[in-house]
């Protein structure tokens, strides 16, 4: 690739930022002529031209030039062309490595994009295997100009090394301040997360990290990489992104936009199994039977119970011919369906045109020649219909589970041998329920719900699906998740140190078996670029009482950060440490358990400092986020102070859920921490 004629050639700054504005206008010359294109002449109808506008109006917001947003940030010199190592005299070629491919009017590449085969030895050579690069430059930005760059000379023994965190621009911008929602790291994949963000579509891959391994980025990156690689067959089976609340959607759906992609959808779980309104709450015991994958054994029964063997034969009618299917054969005919173990709902549809061919045999017998729509009009015939109805009746999924419900005989039924007395008293509603849209569903009846619509009638798989912050999932949760995957595959990400539900995931092994992938891989990251040193240290101290044998994280940053753990008096002093940290650049974060949060709120607002909710986005006039300890998990700010972990242990149904929800609110900040308390910290916080 050739520098532009006009850059200084004893001045290398000079000469890449002339090639990035040269790439900027090679850029807006391609949106340009995009937006030109003109499909009046070129559609055959109005529903093609639909499309065609569709995807081009898709396909300009992708080549959008991101204000802010380097369009490369880094550059590889092979010693030979790319694909020709061993061919003697073979010219090396330079490539900039970007968020898009970019080329200029001739079609030669001016950026490659980062998930091309070529751009991978950015992430992986290293001194002991360069991977044919000479050269490997890393750049440095201000307010998106082009004001720094680092050379690693992978081929030259002399060199320095520069491979993985020692980079200096790597630092840089690994701890640059946070304003805003979270932004990606494709400039600072490590080799470890690369492996991950590249595997194959095929395969299922569960990411245990700790707190700032970056498994969330990691996720999204590879949902990025996976409509690179795979985006045809992506586009007819669809992505999803699913999170475990609003506010943490909120943070991370920039990401994948300013990497092009576009079409990625986003859901909680609760998203995914809205069947009915929910509107009321469970106690801990109820959820956890509940969310128990016993319940799916439980459902099946109950569903199947509706089904019943024909006692009387089933008479059709035919112009003058009575035609007569006898209830064994019938009855042959049902357990021939139930043995297929097909959904309900689809074998209730084929059972009337069992019947049918029943009667269609007879026909033949008796020298007719019925065809294909003599069978369908004897399977809407109404004696065949009637029989259908009272053999295969339909069931409505929200009317089976308010049964099973409310009916403790039908309940005790069918939880035979599964549920005990007792788990079967705590999820019986102790109130009358007049009728389905009057109930007042709890999220995990939602659940139990969507696993019965699935009973009936078989979900829609997606291609690929990205399951974040996995391990606060009940078995039935993650069975609704799997459903929506069965053909494709998925990416899970979580930490088992992190569980905050009664229901907590015990193991990863565990998780993909409800999941329905067994065969799911288990990669763990453990090297820390988000948490500094002191502040993940002092984390740590929980992990033997919440997550025992789990390897702590490692930090790898070159910043120790800020810590420290204060005495204080009351809401005032919180309020201080707060704006002692807004003093910084970057985003603060006052993290509290949710019983404080409405007394801190009141002395911010009369100490006169604005402050945000979760999920708003922070901006450089406010930059103090007070965020309820339930919702700090996935989030992260540069500073954070958190109120009373007494509090936040206190505010939990049991000490094991309470620290661990401590252990997310200490791992929240990616440049200082101040912990403040007036009741003695939690003895495992102790030296």
């Amino acid at each position: 690739m050739s520098t532009p004629a006009h850059a200084p050639l004893d001045d290398p700054l000079a000469r890449e930022r002339s090639h990035l504005a040269a790439s900027r206008a090679a850029l807006r010359a391609m949106r340009e002529d995009v937006e030109a294109l003109d499909i009046k002449d070129v559609t055959a109808n109005w529903v093609n031209a639909e499309v065609l506008a569709r995807q081009i109006d898709e396909r300009i917001k992708a080549l959008a030039d991101l204000s802010g947003t380097p369009l490369f940030f880094g550059r590889l010199d092979y010693l030979h062309a790319p694909g020709a190592q061993q061919a003697e005299g073979a010219e090396g070629e330079r490539f900039y490595i970007g968020r898009r491919h970019v080329h200029d009017a001739d079609g030669d590449p001016m950026v490659i994009d980062w998930r091309a085969p070529v751009s991978q030895p950015f992430y992986r050579a290293s001194r002991k295997d360069p991977m044919d690069i000479g050269l490997r430059r890393r750049f440095g930005y201000t307010g998106g100009d082009l004001t720094a760059y680092e050379d690693e000379h992978l081929s030259d023994p002399a060199d320095v090394p520069g491979a993985g965190t020692t980079s200096k621009l790597l630092q840089q911008e690994i701890e640059r301040p946070r304003v805003g929602p979270m932004r990606d790291i494709v400039a600072t994949i490590q080799p470890e997360q690369d492996e991950i963000v590249r595997s194959g579509l095929g395969g299922t891959v569960c990411v245990q990290g700790g707190p700032g391994t970056g498994k969330t980025a990691v996720g999204l990156h590879r949902v990025a990489y996976l409509l690179y690689a795979h985006r045809e067959r992506l586009a007819r089976t669809g992505t999803l992104v699913i999170g475990p609340n609003r506010s943490f959607l909120h943070y991370i759906e920039q990401v994948l936009p300013a990497l092009g992609e576009l079409s990625v959808q986003q859901a909680t779980v609760d998203d995914l199994v809205a069947q009915v309104e929910v509107r009321g709450t469970d106690e801990a015991a109820a959820a956890i039977v509940k969310g128990d994958a016993r319940m799916a054994e439980v459902l099946r029964r109950a569903l199947y119970s509706h089904v019943s063997m024909p006692g009387e034969p089933v008479v059709v009618v035919r112009g003058s011919r009575r035609w007569r299917v006898p209830a064994y054969e019938l009855e042959e005919i049902v357990r021939e369906l139930l043995a297929r173990d097909i959904r309900y709902g689809a074998a209730r549809e084929a059972l009337p045109q069992r019947i049918a061919h029943a009667v269609l045999v007879q026909m033949e017998r008796a020298g007719e020649a019925p065809d294909d729509r003599v069978q369908d009009a004897v399977a809407r015939n109404s004696a065949v219909k009637a029989a259908v109805k009272a053999v295969w009746p339909a069931v409505d999924p929200a009317r089976l589970v308010l049964r099973l419900l409310t009916d403790a005989e039908f309940l005790a039924a069918h939880a035979d041998g599964l549920l005990d007395e007792d788990e079967q008293k705590t999820v019986l509603w102790d109130r009358p329920v007049r009728s389905v849209k009057s109930a007042k569903w709890s999220a995990a009846d939602a659940v139990l719900i969507d696993e019965a619509a699935d009973l009936i009638r078989r979900t829609h798989s997606l291609g690929h699906v990205v399951l974040d912050e996995a391990q606060d999932l009940s078995p039935m949760q993650y069975r609704a998740v799997g459903r929506r995957c069965t053909t494709g595959s998925a990416t899970v990400l979580g930490d088992l140190a992190q569980g905050t539900t009664p229901w907590a995931t015990r193991s990863w092994d565990e998780a993909l078996a409800h999941l329905g992938k067994r065969e799911g891989v288990v990669e763990e990251l453990t090297a820390g670029f988000r948490v500094p040193t002191d502040v993940i240290a002092y984390a740590s101290r929980l992990l033997p009482h919440i997550a025992p044998g789990l390897t702590p994280v490692a930090s790898v940053r070159e910043n120790p950060g800020f810590f420290e753990v204060r005495t204080a008096t009351g809401p005032a002093d919180v309020v201080t440490a707060c704006a002692e940290l807004l003093r910084n650049e970057g985003s603060t974060g006052l993290i509290a358990a949710d019983a404080r949060v409405p007394a801190l709120a009141e002395a911010l607002t009369a100490a006169g400092i604005p402050y945000l909710a979760p999920g708003e986005e922070t901006t450089r006039e406010t930059r103090l986020t007070l965020v309820p300890a339930s919702l700090a998990k996935g989030l992260e700010y540069d500073y954070v102070v958190l109120d009373e972990p007494r509090a936040v242990v206190d505010g939990e149904p049991d000490e094991r859920t309470g620290l661990r929800r401590l252990y997310v609110a200490l791992t929240r900040a990616v440049s200082g921490l101040i912990v403040t308390h007036t009741a003695a910290l939690p003895p495992q916080l102790a030296e």
